[in-house]
């Protein structure tokens, strides 16, 4: 069985937790905080970043949220997250590059720095300047998200992709630290909804970062 080494709030972890089980591919989850991953992950990846995907009884490892998705979507033909024409798998790409580059760099890892690592490592208190910049960027994120699923069935087209998966993945991190505000968000938050309730997204919303509390909503499935 693979083994991935994650930890809760990575959310290139959760995309590809998201993916591997769409795809129906039994892995065990290994954990390893980005702060103290240990010789283990440094030995599968010697850069110490999540998601790892290990095969132990074969001796492969995989590295790279996108990369691990990519195999898999060309090994396993069930549940293609990456349909259509060439065009349209360009256009999946493109939405999955944005939400792992952009959002991320603006909302999710500000986020993580100021409320999960400054208070489990750092032992410091967050900035409330950038927290606000975060914030503000995230309705930006979302005003986009609003527009694509006004004009489009799922994110990148007629079809649910990774592309639904990349942006669940982050909005999941930055809706358990506290830093989405769904107001005026009535497109996006309805998109949202409708990814929680899928069964391959129960376990990330189960998942908890210790002395880290969600909010109450976090795990309500019509919230």
């Amino acid at each position: 069985m693979w083994h991935l080494y994650h930890f809760p709030l990575c959310p290139f972890s959760r995309k590809v937790r998201l993916a591997l089980s769409e795809k129906g591919v039994a892995f065990e989850l290994k954990r390893a905080d980005p702060w103290d991953g240990g010789d283990a992950l440094f030995a599968l990846n010697p850069a110490g970043r999540t998601p790892v995907l290990h095969d132990p009884e074969y001796n492969r490892a995989l590295c790279d949220s996108q990369a691990i998705c990519e195999f898999f979507e060309e090994a396993i033909e069930a549940a293609p997250l990456l349909p259509g024409t060439a065009l349209q798998r360009a256009e999946i790409r493109r939405l999955v590059a944005l939400f792992d580059e952009a959002f991320f760099a603006d909302v999710t890892h500000p986020l993580l720095h100021e409320k999960m690592k400054k208070r489990l490592v750092l032992k410091t208190s967050p900035d409330a300047a950038t927290l606000r910049h975060a914030m503000r960027l995230s309705h930006e994120h979302l005003d986009y998200i609003d527009w694509l699923v006004d004009n489009r069935r799922w994110l990148a087209g007629a079809q649910l992709s990774l592309a639904d998966f990349a942006a669940a993945a982050q909005i999941s991190v930055a809706d358990y630290l506290g830093g989405i505000d769904w107001s005026g968000h009535e497109g996006a938050h309805g998109w949202y909804r409708v990814m929680k309730s899928r069964p391959n997204f129960r376990p990330l919303l189960s998942a908890k970062m210790e002395g880290i509390p969600p909010p109450r909503h976090y795990a309500d499935v019509n919230s």
